[in-house]
């Protein structure tokens, strides 16, 4: 085979070299950007699924919070019928007392 020959096949050789690789880095550039934009897609669902996640057990506490609040208004106001109740009945016998010793010193004046 003649140089000239050997040459040109040596740079056809070449070329073919340089069109493979630059092929290759094309390729592994898109895998890059490829592998990038799924890696941000998953950070995004992650990231929405953490959100929803702290939403639902925010809602769970609040319900949880709100049973709590409504059992101890119930409470409350049962204990306060309760004092009520006590109260009037120490005041009815209070005032009893009251009338019965307004009555003594009334007799016992005259």
């Amino acid at each position: 085979m003649p140089r000239p020959e050997v040459l040109d096949r040596i740079k056809e050789a070449e070329q073919e070299a340089d069109d493979i690789v630059a092929e290759a880095e094309e390729d592994r550039e898109q895998r890059i950007q490829e592998a990038r934009a799924e890696a941000e897609e998953i950070r995004e669902q992650a990231h929405e699924e953490a959100d929803a996640a702290a939403q639902e057990r925010l809602e769970d506490a609040r319900e949880e919070i709100e049973a709590e609040r409504e059992q101890l208004i119930e409470e409350g106001e049962a204990a306060r019928e309760n004092l009520e109740e006590a109260a009037q009945a120490e005041t009815d016998e209070v005032v009893e007392y009251v009338i019965d010793l307004f009555e003594e010193a009334v007799h016992a004046s005259t």
